[in-house]
């Protein structure tokens, strides 16, 4: 809980976006998804979702995994999250 209440003011602040809760709450859900899936499942008109997800990864809270590529979406990580889970550093 405690990552979780530090992030959304960060996201908050970051995005200043009306979205930013439910881009979290999704992050929170899918710690590893695609670009494509976000915009799709997110809540969040894609515009706004697009941008968020660059702000997020210019400003290091989720991380490439795999660059877009042609038709291909990028993956990216939500690495806190999944550092906790594990109880490790695993990105």
């Amino acid at each position: 809980m405690t990552l979780y209440d530090e992030k959304k003011k960060w996201v908050v602040n970051t995005t200043r976006s009306q979205y930013a809760i439910a881009a979290l709450d999704f992050f929170f859900t899918h710690p590893v998804f695609s670009s494509s899936h976000f915009v799709a499942q997110a809540d969040v008109p894609a515009p706004t979702a697009r941008r968020i997800l660059k702000l997020c990864c210019e400003n290091g809270l989720l991380r490439t995994l795999r660059e877009p590529s042609g038709q291909q979406s990028g993956v990216f990580v939500f690495s806190d999250l999944l550092n906790i889970a594990e109880g490790r550093s695993v990105f």
